[in-house]
């Protein structure tokens, strides 16, 4: 079976890597730890029992990392994986630990996993970055991207159970599409959403006391309310229009969606701000559409209305007032 990678935890991502690097080099792996720079290595100390080959296995330091993305289809060639012109990228930094610790004598092959796809041209490209710039030979570096995790996956089926990948554990995760289609279909309408309004949307649970409950800062509220409130009746006219009951129904399937996880995630998060900030953040990372510049204002000014229109947070219980 093929696995959802991208619904993972960084924590449950790395967990996965260390038990599966465990049957690649050997039982004493040791699992991520945080360095002073905030980089997490697993580390193995040896002879590898089957990297890169049972005849000629790495011997010494093999530092390993794991490099985890919410985001869907990503890949190794991405500008922010790697670009040869940016320090600023994954493959960048990691360029800059390697040769630390190659220079303090604490690496002599160097593995990385993420859950992306690779291809065969990309492995030959940045493989050659990181030897010319760590001083590290090419045999002695290896990338493992979502092809070869797959293989790996049924080459030791245990590896997933071992790793215990359990629902539960799961971060806030919630799927773009529906909400694709509903932030395109506003923005190919041309729906004015820059126009202030003078007849302000009714609210429901008031705002202020909606903030208490959800514990929202004051800062973040206002930011919002300033910035989104203008937009919310536009779209409210926009989905109660009789031709436009498809997108409703897309809009009312991430609403149903997006409360049930927040509801089931919402002790992860300190305040609302970073809830809303954080679904923000993964949707732009899991849809093309929706991080398209011309759609960014558009998809925070929907979830603004999600939360101004009670359809995700906390509200007051009508039975109980």
């Amino acid at each position: 079976m093929k696995y959802a990678y991208e619904d993972l935890s960084d924590d449950q991502f790395e967990k996965l890597i260390v038990i599966l690097c465990q049957r690649l080099l050997g039982m004493s792996v040791k699992g991520f730890a945080k360095g002073p720079d905030g980089g997490r290595d697993a580390k193995f100390v040896g002879t590898a029992e089957l990297l890169p080959s049972t005849t000629d296995p790495w011997v010494g330091t093999v530092i390993v990392q794991a490099k985890h993305t919410n985001g869907y289809n990503r890949n190794f060639g991405e500008a922010d994986f790697y670009s040869k012109q940016s320090k600023d990228t994954v493959i960048g930094k990691e360029v800059s630990r390697i040769t630390k610790l190659r220079k303090s004598g604490q690496l002599n092959h160097y593995m990385l996993f993420a859950n992306r796809r690779l291809a065969g041209n990309a492995d030959q490209v940045i493989t050659q970055h990181i030897a010319e710039e760590c001083n590290l030979p090419e045999s002695s570096i290896y990338l493992c991207g979502l092809e070869q995790l797959e293989l790996f996956m049924r080459q030791f089926p245990e590896v997933p159970a071992l790793a215990d990948l359990d629902p539960v554990d799961s971060p806030l995760i919630v799927s773009p599409d529906e909400l694709a289609i509903v932030v395109e279909a506003i923005a190919s309408h041309e729906v004015d959403l820059s126009t202030v309004l003078d007849a302000l949307p009714a609210e429901r649970t008031s705002y202020e006391t909606k903030n208490s409950l959800n514990n929202m800062t004051p800062e973040y509220a206002a930011a919002l309310r300033r910035r989104y409130l203008k937009d919310t009746a536009q779209i409210r006219t926009f989905l109660a229009a009789p031709e436009n009951l498809d997108i409703l129904r897309s809009y009312e399937a991430t609403t149903e969606e997006f409360q049930m996880k927040i509801i089931s995630k919402r002790k992860d998060f300190q305040n609302f701000d970073a809830v809303m900030e954080y679904l923000l953040d993964l949707l732009f990372q899991r849809d093309p559409i929706l991080r398209q510049k011309q759609h960014r204002r558009l998809t925070r000014a929907v979830l603004f209305y999600m939360y101004w229109n009670c359809d995700i947070g906390e509200i007051v219980d009508a039975e109980t007032e």
